[in-house]
């Protein structure tokens, strides 16, 4: 039995009726604790039981991108570590990579509360939280008081390769502060960029965020010109750097897109942020305001996601022939979920709604889900299955 599932969520979701964002805070404290490499400490022992239980290896499932490698194709999604204070507890819990942030220059409290709300019958989460963060100098001492003795044994080992030389790459998703004019966008961008740029494995840039003002407006190609211009040039070609994408663009938006993504040699692209659409949903009357689901902010996430999401890689995949790595994220709660995204051209896939609904078993149900899939088709390993016609 599931205990989560069974017993755990229906009494935090619909008993306890706990606020999701106060849940969220005391779970990342507890996570906080346990990010420790001290080997006599009870945090220690625990993180010990939680690798046994939750972690799942198989080489069939491993992959390598960007000269990063990956033990499994299943990643944190931005959104739940927005600081980096537990950068080092997620591969316990048996993901293959997790993305820290939205981080943003300026340390920023966010919109006010209430801003994370479930959409139970819709197995999704709305969330206007708006980038809610210590900011981008807090976050690298975080991840510099975590992670500078082991990036400086292994490069006393040959292994410059970051955080990743841990054998768990970590990406930083970058926003835009919301007190920066959208004509100084690239400037701070830029800003949080050098400070993190030692400590991340990737780097996103997110433009589409629904919860900033003028943020998803930066997609265009005028906009993200100028910003993608000044990372790469800081860059120098040294951390993969990725967009993350609107579900609500036109396949137009999108192309215009790809080729700023081919001009300025990124490396992959995020498909896809939260959806601003409403279309299809069981709730219409949000219960913690009174009002109507269509008059409240915020971007959807979680199931109804699912199929805009794929069809975006789906789309990305035949325009780019393959050649643009895609991460896909939205609305994967099951292996099929996962399958269809991998099928449809994502070389790494992020979850976060689906996590929270269907807890710290999801991981290892995803990963032996896929194990079967590829058995089944008589594929080798699961980067064959990217793209993949049946």
């Amino acid at each position: 039995m599931d205990i989560y599932r069974g017993v755990i969520r229906p009494i935090l979701f619909s008993g306890v009726k706990a606020d999701p964002e106060w849940l969220h805070q005391r779970s990342l404290q507890v996570l906080q604790w346990l990010d420790t490499d001290d080997r006599y400490t009870a945090a220690y022992w625990v993180r010990a039981r939680l690798q046994q239980t939750y972690g799942f290896t198989d080489p069939r499932l491993q992959s390598a991108l960007w000269g990063l490698h990956f033990p499994n194709p299943i990643g944190l999604a931005a959104g739940f570590d927005k600081n980096g204070t537990a950068s080092g507890v997620w591969s316990c819990l048996g993901f293959g990579f997790a993305e820290l942030g939205t981080v943003t220059c300026h340390a920023q409290p966010g919109n006010p509360q209430p801003r994370l709300f479930r959409l139970l019958s819709d197995r999704a989460a709305l969330n206007r939280m708006g980038f809610n963060n210590q900011g981008a100098q807090a976050m690298a001492e975080c991840l510099r008081t975590r992670w500078e003795g082991k990036v400086r044994q292994a490069g006393e080992m040959g292994d410059h390769s970051g955080l990743a030389a841990s054998g768990f790459p970590i990406g930083i998703n970058l926003g835009k502060s919301k007190i920066t004019p959208l004509e100084s966008a690239a400037e701070d961008y830029l800003a949080s960029f050098r400070l993190l740029k030692e400590w991340g494995d990737y780097f996103v840039v997110n433009v589409s965020s629904p919860n900033t003002p003028g943020l998803r407006s930066l997609q265009a190609s005028d906009q993200l010109a100028p910003i993608l211009q000044a990372l790469q040039q800081e860059n120098q070609g040294q951390k993969p750097l990725l967009v993350k994408i609107a579900p609500d663009l036109e396949w137009d938006e999108i192309t215009a897109v790809l080729e700023l993504a081919e001009m300025h040699h990124l490396a992959g692209i995020i498909a896809t942020n939260t959806t601003i659409q409403r279309q299809g949903l069981q709730t219409q009357i949000l219960p913690e305001t009174g009002n109507s689901i269509q008059a409240e902010a915020g971007g959807i996430s979680g199931a109804p996601l699912r199929q805009r999401s794929t069809e975006v890689i789906r789309f990305i995949y035949q325009q780019t022939q393959g050649r643009l790595p895609i991460i896909g994220v939205g609305g994967i709660f099951s292996a099929d979920d996962a399958w269809e995204k991998i099928t449809a051209g994502a070389s790494l896939l992020q979850v976060y709604t689906g996590w929270i609904y269907e807890g710290p078993w999801m991981l290892r149900r995803l990963l032996t889900g896929l194990l079967q899939k590829l058995d089944e088709r008589g594929l080798a390993t699961i980067t064959d299955a990217i793209g993949w016609q049946e």
